[in-house]
């Protein structure tokens, strides 16, 4: 069982460098239907918009149109914030863009209430701020000081509205707030009297990643047609456009948000940003020699039409949260599926997010510590898999009755090549052996295949959970990162160690089983270094119980047959 969760482990460390992170590829469409198609950035792609044609227009059109449009500009820069109780946004009148989106209900690593705006990748950007096509006009709109409806401080539910006239350029942004983490937002860029595309941004990251697998929690993410699509950052393109139809698509990181809602979905589209920053090893003490280098994503989602209307989810990965905003199937139909795929419990979410749920109504019913949950639901699933572990250790003695006679009949057709049809004599009279005796080949291995879901299921329940964010237990300042202490790695070790020891193996070499004895607990250990430490809670408490039980086993006369028909093994390998 040991070896299995081990490699068990081995598989979940290889899948987060390998294979999941593929499960992101960039598709050639987010629908396969005819009409959905994936255009390349606009210096490049010939479906893409022609937003630059018109600024080259001629000179004598230009001059008409910009004479029919009023300048209108302030004249110095302003802050306006906007607060309910779940936010404070504060606003700036240059580029009408969001310099701070403060979350009242979550802390950051210095325990003040968490801005998603990262002041490190700001410089790329700032939310709500437009995407362009025509990188000067981009550049232009997003630097200009535009006049404001309101200023200083205003209540949810309410409205804000920034406007921006030009040069024959004309800009009006409105966004109407309520009592939820949804914001609605409508855009509309003219230029000499033509419709632009310009699309609302979130375009570089979130303010909680402060670490490397942070950072790397990142992908774009869309829903077409009922699937969702899930990009990773090595796979994400800058400036590339993905047409819709979408019903929602955005950026996220492990625990937070931002998704954007069009209210037309068929004529949607996400323009995906990517750039990379340097970030001081040691924040306190920054060295130009000493810097990470991250990748950093971001999403621009609007109205291929021209005037884009949408709603814009900024908040936590909360299921209760997400599971009341729905996406539109037309203007004015917000029906369509739920944000609740937005959370990625993996492979096995059929059994993760019942698991979630579950401990979710432990900590709520039975106790209100989430490490004290975590040993609940740890012990109830260890003893309904007790039977398991019974039948496994029956299989296994059985099997080990049997080793001598298999290894006479193996003895006796060893000197045949591996190719010589004979062979099969051999597995056939193996075969009759098993029938003969009651014993089946994989009655040790089925109870462990079922038992290993449940782990992978943990795993991915407690990665994204973002109630675990933050929670204490113990010393333990944070379930879903690593033990900073290392004591939990310690304590793995050690009990691993110990559940090995007692485990009585007898169809392994003395001192096969020896070195297993004391690599396996060590690798599983290493392993454990990275993980959250709800997953290692969930792994100790489960080794002390597989201990209680192994010593309680031990004592039965199963148990007891078992070691003897060990301990009979070892002798006559020690005698040869």
């Amino acid at each position: 069982m040991l070896m299995v969760f081990a490699v068990t482990f081995a598989l979940i460390i290889i899948a987060q460098l390998f294979f999941f992170k593929d499960r992101g590829k960039q598709p050639a469409s987010p629908n396969p239907a005819p009409t959905a198609q994936t255009a390349q950035p606009a210096s490049q792609a010939p479906s893409a918009p022609s937003e630059a044609p018109a600024a080259a227009a001629a000179p004598a059109e230009k001059a008409s149109s910009q004479s029919s449009v009023p300048a209108k500009a302030a004249t110095s820069e302003a802050e306006t914030v906007v607060e309910n109780s779940l936010y404070k946004v504060t606003f700036t009148n240059r580029g009408g863009q969001v310099t701070h989106w403060i979350l009242k209900k979550y802390k950051d690593d210095n325990g003040d209430p968490l801005d998603l705006v990262n002041k490190e990748t700001a410089k790329l950007g700032l939310p709500l701020s437009l995407w362009i096509y025509d990188e000067n006009l981009r550049n232009q709109l997003n630097s200009a000081l535009y006049v404001g409806s309101a200023s200083g401080t205003i209540a949810a539910p309410g409205e804000l509205t920034y406007e921006y006239a030009q040069g024959g350029v004309s800009v009006r942004k409105t966004f109407e707030f309520g009592d939820s983490y949804v914001v609605s937002v409508e855009t509309e860029v003219t230029q000499n009297g033509r419709a632009l595309q310009a699309y609302p941004m979130w375009p570089a990251g979130f303010g909680d990643q402060t670490t490397g697998p942070l950072y790397a929690s990142a992908k774009i993410e869309y829903m077409a047609g009922g699937k969702v699509e899930r990009i990773a950052p090595k796979k994400v393109s800058n400036d590339n456009t993905l047409r819709g139809p979408f019903d929602w698509a955005g950026v996220q990181d492990q625990f937070f948000a931002a998704i954007f809602l069009p209210d037309n979905p068929a004529t949607a589209a996400m323009v995906t940003l990517h750039e990379a920053i340097s970030v001081p090893k040691d924040p306190k003490n920054p060295d130009a020699n000493k810097v990470d280098r991250y990748d950093i994503l971001g999403a621009a989602v609007g109205d291929t039409s021209g005037t884009t209307r949408e709603r814009l989810f900024v908040g936590p990965k909360a299921l209760e949260v997400l599971e009341s905003v729905r996406s539109n199937t037309a203007p004015g139909q917000m029906n369509g599926p739920d944000l609740r795929n937005v959370v990625d419990f993996g492979f096995f979410s059929l059994i993760a997010r019942p698991l979630f749920l579950w401990l979710k109504w432990t900590q709520e019913h039975m106790a209100s510590n989430w490490g004290v949950s975590i040993i609940i639901l740890t012990v109830i699933i260890n003893l309904a898999l007790l039977p398991l572990r019974i039948t496994s250790m029956k299989s296994a003695l059985k099997m080990q009755k049997l080793q001598p006679q298999m290894k006479a009949i193996q003895e006796r057709f060893k000197k045949l090549p591996m190719k010589d049809p004979r062979r099969q004599e051999m597995n056939a009279e193996i075969a009759e052996l098993y029938k003969r005796e009651g014993v089946n080949p994989a009655g040790g291995c089925v109870p462990l295949i079922i038992q290993m879901p449940f782990l992978f299921a943990f795993y991915s329940m407690l990665q994204n959970a973002i109630e675990l964010r933050q929670a204490q237990f113990l010393w333990l300042h944070d379930l879903s990162s690593p033990d900073k202490y290392l004591i939990m790695p310690v304590v793995i070790v050690i009990s691993t160690y110990l559940v090995q020891k007692m485990t009585p193996n007898s169809g392994m070499d003395p001192k096969q089983q020896q070195m297993m004895t004391l690599m396996m607990p060590l690798m599983i250990g290493f392993f454990s270094y990275s993980l959250p430490s709800g997953l290692s809670v969930y792994w100790v408490v489960g080794n002390i119980i597989a201990i209680l039980q192994q010593y309680l086993m031990n004592r039965t006369s199963l148990g007891q047959e078992m070691r003897a028909e060990a301990e009979k093994r070892a002798r006559k390998k020690a005698s040869k």
